[in-house]
């Protein structure tokens, strides 16, 4: 059960316009779109203990969820009313809103902030011995080319062949990224990181692999670590352009090629819901 006071929420009831069952303008369809962009079915039945409105299932949430679930997404919801200004009475996030919020994250804030800070030798150490795949619900034939990738990176890395493992790692995280944006559009779409177009958000195939990492950063799914140690994959993977990389004297090497390598593992494992 998250821990939320009394006070807590009527706070948010109120915020939310929870008094005649529902939860601002949502319809049902809208509403379970926007927990599953936090991988979370709604309507599953042990939300619905008390009734299945919109509102009752809320308050089943907060009875079941953790403080960190609850914590984000009451952070989708402040996005949601500040960014796309709802038609329901004029709601406004207060300071007194977010307080909840923050507080309810504070433990998870507190247990990323040594992480946040790695170093690059620090990033290196880290270990990843069971990488999920199958927590990416990855579509038909992704996860064996997924597979056959790996196996083609632990060649290049015992051939000491860095180029190889650079592109190879660069170009399969844009895909796992891709993959991660396609099942969480809303999630993605509304990212103030977002790239637009004439005042548009682009189509996804036409997002660059730094689009992909920052917005996957902003809506909470790549920590702070990441995030900076994929930038440097990316501008590595850049060089796969001959004159780029003559011009540039960029000479990889198997340092690199760990560096790379690491990046697409910790990437995958922030993805599958591991930090």
């Amino acid at each position: 059960m998250a821990s939320l006071t009394s006070i807590d929420r009527k706070i948010l009831e109120d915020l939310l316009d929870m008094g005649g069952g529902y939860v601002l303008d949502f319809s049902n369809s809208t509403y379970a779109d926007l927990f599953n962009d936090f991988g979370i079915k709604i309507y599953d039945p042990i939300y619905q203990v008390s009734g299945s409105s919109k509102a009752k299932v809320m308050r089943g949430f907060w009875n079941v969820a953790t403080d960190e679930q609850v914590g984000v997404v009451l952070e989708g919801l402040f996005r949601y009313i500040t960014e796309t200004n709802p038609d329901n009475r004029g709601v406004k996030v207060e300071p007194k809103h977010l307080a909840i919020a923050n507080r309810l994250l504070k433990k998870k804030q507190e247990k990323e902030a040594v992480p946040h800070e790695r170093t690059e030798a620090g990033f290196l150490e880290m270990e990843f011995e069971n990488i999920d795949l199958g927590k990416l619900k990855l579509g038909a034939g992704i996860a064996e080319t997924l597979e056959q990738r790996f196996d083609e990176i632990h060649k290049c890395l015992q051939s000491k062949a860095p180029l190889a493992v650079i592109f190879l790692c660069g170009s399969t995280l844009e895909g796992v990224l891709l993959n991660t944006a396609t099942q969480k559009p809303q999630a993605f779409n509304t990212s103030k990181c977002a790239p637009k177009k004439d005042g548009k958000v682009k189509q996804f195939q036409n997002w660059t692999l730094s689009d992909f990492i920052n917005v996957a950063h902003d809506v909470g799914i790549i920590g702070l670590d990441v995030k900076k140690f994929s930038h440097a994959l990316r501008d590595f993977r850049n060089y796969i352009h001959p004159f780029e990389q003559a011009s540039q004297q960029f000479k990889p090497d198997y340092h690199t090629a760990k560096i790379s390598w690491q990046v697409l593992q910790a990437a995958i494992s922030n993805l599958s819901g591991v930090r």
